[in-house]
């Protein structure tokens, strides 16, 4: 179940209102954005990989997923996510969840890593 504030990492760094965790999830995702691929030239936030937060207290998991199962850096690109949340003012302690469901797919990518890539 989704806890309270929960939001799409899309939605904070749209700078939507994501509720209470709004500033956190902005932060966070600036972060992220730091973090690319190890096998296509992005990063993580603008080819859709992040799916979400969810928030309990100043604790967070973030659901993300990878472009393929197989990915031989998932548990490193894991922990290097869960370092970069941490840096966070405010933020706890996090967990990261790789999910597979929706598996990824190129229409999850953001606009600007469609243009980079050719899809628009």
């Amino acid at each position: 179940m989704v806890e309270e504030g929960a939001s799409s990492a899309a939605a904070a760094s749209a700078g939507r209102d994501a509720g209470p965790y709004a500033e956190r999830e902005r932060l966070i995702t600036e972060n992220l954005k730091q973090i690319y691929d190890p096998e296509i030239p992005m990063n993580i936030v603008d080819l859709g990989l992040i799916y979400g937060f969810e928030w309990t207290g100043d604790d967070v998991k973030l659901k993300m997923t990878l472009t393929a199962p197989g990915c031989p850096v998932a548990g490193i690109l894991a922990e290097e996510v869960k370092i970069a949340i941490e840096k966070v003012p405010n933020v706890h302690s996090a967990t990261v969840e790789m999910t597979w469901d929706p598996p990824w797919s190129p229409e999850r990518m953001s606009d600007f890593a469609k243009r980079q890539f050719g899809y628009a």
